[in-house]
């Protein structure tokens, strides 16, 4: 007779920590107004913020994910993490990856260590990676935090991307446990789509420019994005991503207790929960003080939702994001028990 292959299920990853961290200098709409044609008003209307933290010179992605690692690895406790991963659009250097960096400031040498590069789905695909990882047995504690500084890759002077990005970092830490525990991660769903790689750019600096022998322009330099075809994918994409991940969980958009996307800005944040069908004050935000943050947008959303004590024990989460690449994703999770639940501190007032 064959041999059964029935056994215990994989173990889940459970999330177990959680903080997030911007630098301290703050740029307002009016401080922008001063340099660019346009004024408070204009911006808060088209996106919904208000203000953002940009970091000093010389500070790097990795100093913002030291800080925001540091505080979540604070807030779970417990054993040191064997595997960092951290995703970011703006490492350090092209080589070497940015996370043995971070893990060796945090004391964690000799921890795996890696980055993931999804821009602005990057947390959720680090959030699938690291779940793979505890599911196969390769790690049993993981911190992935999420760190961009687009203020060095956008034009202060580019008035239609300078208003939308700020810089900041956030983390989890994710624990082996039971699939069926609160806290544990997943389902998943992720996709790309590289036919349409142009529409969200920095073209130089890579081996594309590299290769050849002409000068990158000021412009190739730069962040550049062609909004109006990013908003319609960014909608269509995510909202088809969440329901995706919705059947796979058994929940209906309804069941979801807090939203909690990529903070792209205020428009599609609404146009994606409209089009599920799912009432907007469920939509966790922190796009007025931080701005788009990249990946790092959705644990700060998430962080500054706890720290507000908005989430309670028992809650449905459903986190979903886009970005480059063209990159989309989403997953679910039932926020923990209060003697798990972890408690970042508020990263903004």
């Amino acid at each position: 007779m064959p041999r059964s292959t029935s056994g215990p299920p994989a173990p889940a990853a459970v999330l177990c920590g959680l903080a997030g961290w911007v630098p301290p200098r703050v740029v307002t709409n009016d401080e922008l107004a001063k340099r660019l044609d346009t004024d408070d008003a204009w911006i808060r209307t088209r996106t919904g913020i208000r203000r953002r933290h940009v970091a000093e010179p010389g500070q790097a992605t990795s100093d913002l994910a030291v800080e925001a690692g540091r505080r979540a690895l604070d807030s779970a406790g417990g054993p040191p993490p064997d595997t960092v991963v951290v995703t970011t659009t703006t490492p350090d250097r092209p080589c070497p990856a940015t996370a043995p960096v971070v893990a060796a400031r945090l004391g964690l040498t000799g921890a795996a260590a890696f980055d993931v590069g999804a821009v602005c789905t990057g947390f959720v695909y680090g959030l699938a990676t690291a779940a793979g990882l505890i599911a196969a047995g390769a790690a049993r504690r993981v911190l992935l935090v999420g760190a961009d500084t687009y203020s060095t890759i956008v034009d202060p002077l580019d008035r239609t991307n300078a208003i939308i990005f700020g810089d900041g970092a956030g983390a989890v830490v994710l624990r082996a446990g039971d699939p069926d525990e609160p806290g544990a991660v997943g389902p998943f769903d992720l996709g790309s789509d590289g036919t349409h790689e142009d529409l969200i750019t920095v073209a130089a600096g890579g081996s594309r420019q590299r290769s050849t022998t002409a000068e990158p322009t000021h412009a190739e330099r730069h962040f550049a994005m062609r909004g109006r075809e990013v908003y319609r994918h960014a909608v269509t994409r995510t909202a088809a991503s969440a329901r995706t991940v919705l059947s796979a969980a058994g929940w209906q958009p309804g069941d979801v207790d807090h939203f909690v996307p990529h903070q792209a800005n205020l428009r599609i944040l609404h146009s994606v929960a409209d089009d599920l069908g799912l009432p907007r004050e469920r939509c966790a935000s922190h796009l007025e003080t931080v701005g788009n943050t990249g990946a790092a947008s959705i644990p700060l959303a998430l962080a500054d939702a706890v720290a507000r004590r908005r989430v309670a024990p028992g809650d449905r989460l459903l986190l979903t994001a886009f970005g480059g690449g063209l990159t989309w994703g989403s997953c679910v999770l039932t926020w923990p028990s209060p003697a798990d639940t972890p408690r970042p501190e508020r990263i903004t007032p």
